[in-house]
């Protein structure tokens, strides 16, 4: 019987589990879509779901509770302000996880999670906000 085997352990201490999806869930708040392997995916995609049900809550508790799971502000940020209102009226399913074979150095299978109704321009968006502030910097 598998009673109370409610999520994959993915060979991790629970602090490691916690540290990979706090840093994996502020990549994909920031970016809106990335690649990692098929398991991490499918655990990735409860993580955040939930957060962005906080984040379309939108009052001090829920932005407390998110900043607890999240490690860094500018993400708490953008859930509130920018992923909040555009799922506002969307009663869940935020996160799709596609299949995208193997990885070739040990065969892991691969997937691409995304955020539903995703911007394609927040894709490195922040990298080229960097790029461009060196540039002027040097000028």
């Amino acid at each position: 019987m598998r009673h109370a085997r409610g999520y994959r352990r993915l060979n991790r201490t629970h602090e490691h589990r916690k540290a990979l999806f706090a840093n994996m869930a502020g990549s994909l708040i920031e970016h809106e879509q990335i690649k990692t392997t098929l398991p991490k995916a499918k655990e990735l995609k409860r993580i955040v779901d939930k957060l962005i049900t906080l984040g379309k809550r939108g009052d001090l508790h829920a932005r407390r509770q998110a900043d607890a799971r999240l490690k860094q502000d500018a993400h708490v940020v953008k859930l509130f302000d920018v992923l909040g209102p555009r799922y506002a009226e969307r009663p869940g399913g935020y996160v799709r996880v596609l299949k995208a074979g193997f990885r070739y150095g040990d065969m892991a299978p691969m997937a691409i999670v995304e955020l539903v109704d995703r911007d394609p321009a927040a894709k490195g968006a922040g990298d080229r906000a960097r790029v461009a502030a060196e540039e002027a910097a040097e000028d």
